[in-house]
This record gives C-alpha cells, structure tokens and sequence, in this order.
C-alpha cells in the first residue's frame, strides 16, 4: 500500500493542473491579506468587522480553491485522452492493468491526495496567519494553533469532497465548476440556509464551523462541524468508490 501511495503521489505531482493547484491554494491567501489589509484594518478600527479572532482566518477560504482543484484532477486526469494518436486510450487503461483493486486504488489515491492537500495547507495558514500578524498587528488576537489546525483539516476534508464528487461524476469540468462557482461567486449552499436551517449542515458550510466562529446565522460547534463535515466525505467517498469498482473502464 505504501508503494501504491507514492506511485499515485508521484503521478499527482507530474499533471500540470495540480501545479496550478498547489500554486494557487499557497500564493492566493496570503495575497488576500496584502490586498485587502487596508480595509480590513479601517472595518476593525470601525468596529464593523466582525469577530477580531476570525480576521486571520477568513482569507484561507479562497486558498481552499486549490485543494478542490487538486481533488478534481486527480480523478479527471485518468479519464484524460493519452494522445492525438490513440483519443480513446486513457490513463485509467494502464491504471487498472498495473492495479486491477480498484477499492485499494481509491484509498491509495485519497491517502495522497490528503498528504498533498495537508502539507499545502499546512504551509499556507501558517503563512497566512503569520502575515496577517504582521501586517494587522494588535489589531487582531494571537492565532489559536487549534483552530489552525482546524483550518487544515477542512481543507483535505474539501479535498477529499471535490475527489468523491469527480470519482461519482467522471466530469472534472462540471464537478469543479459546481465547486468554484459554490464556493466563490454564489453559494447555493448559503442561500439555502435562508429558507431552512438545516442547509447549515451541507458540507462547504458546516465545515467552516470547524475554525470560523462567525459562519451564517446557525452556532454550530466545531467538533460538531468536524464529525458532520467528516460524515458527508465519508458517504461520498463510499458512493464513489461503489461506483468505480461497477463501472467499465
């Protein structure tokens, strides 16, 4: 299984989508903070920017495009022609001929898409919190290292989320596009929650819970967050991985 982890590492790591991923998950919070630093010192000098302890945090929502962008492709990239030469020949062929498990094969590809998502994210929040200290200064709290780790978490959990809805899917296009659009532009998952409260427990929301103390009108408690959040993957990861082993390559 080891072997099986860093061969799919490895492959991760030589797409070119995932670079764009990588890059974009650890350059685009940070930038958010420098950007935007301005207005977020003048809205908590003015007392209008909400809780002072989630300042730090909030910009590592738009890093988490990276994660999502890195959940996808790995999935897409099997079902991705091997050439002009062969359009019907794709990598899933050689995938399955080297590893015929296909259940072995999702759980390997997830474990490496978590160390990868984990280490990004892990970089990022702390480049990102360390900047916002330096540029806020005691405008904002200390940190909390929990709630950063907190943060990291939720971004392999969306991770592991945009992997389970490729897998169920086949379309990385759709699937990211859904994501992105949800996650950046207009969040249907958002505008749910003002017609039940309930839609506070769809995954790209509860999970904000588990580091944010301000998300929405619903209080959800972050270790509720994390198990409700954890529970959503889990199914999804399951349905996906049921429906990879049934269908034909």
């Amino acid at each position: 299984m080891v072997n099986l982890v860093q061969a799919e590492l490895r492959k991760l790591l030589w797409l070119p989508t995932a670079w764009v991923g990588l890059l974009l998950g650890l350059v685009a919070a940070p930038a958010l903070v420098l950007v935007s630093a301005g207005g977020t010192r003048r809205a908590i000098e003015e007392g209008i920017a909400g809780d002072p302890s989630d300042t730090a945090f909030q910009p590592l929502g738009i890093g988490l495009l990276g994660a999502l962008i890195l959940g996808v492709v790995a999935v897409s990239s099997e079902y991705t022609s091997t050439g002009e030469d062969a359009p019907r020949a794709r990598q899933l062929t050689t995938t399955l001929t080297a590893m015929p498990r296909r259940y072995r094969l999702v759980a390997a590809k997830a474990v490496a898409l978590s160390l990868l998502v984990a280490v990004q994210g892990a970089i990022t929040a702390v480049a990102t919190l360390v900047l916002t200290e330096v540029v806020l200064g005691p405008l904002v709290p200390p940190a909390d290292p929990g709630r950063a780790a907190a943060a990291v978490l939720y971004w392999v959990l969306l991770g592991l989320l945009s992997y389970a809805l490729t897998l169920i899917f086949r379309n990385g296009i759709v699937t990211l596009t859904v994501l992105i659009v949800n996650s950046s532009v207009v969040s249907v998952s958002y505008l749910l929650t003002k017609v039940t409260p309930l839609a506070a427990y769809l995954p790209d929301i509860v999970g904000a819970h588990m580091f944010l103390n301000e998300v929405g009108d619903v209080d959800i408690a972050p270790l509720t967050a994390g198990l409700v959040m954890t529970a959503w993957v889990t199914a999804l990861l399951g349905l996906g991985a049921w429906l990879f082993e049934r269908r034909e390559a």
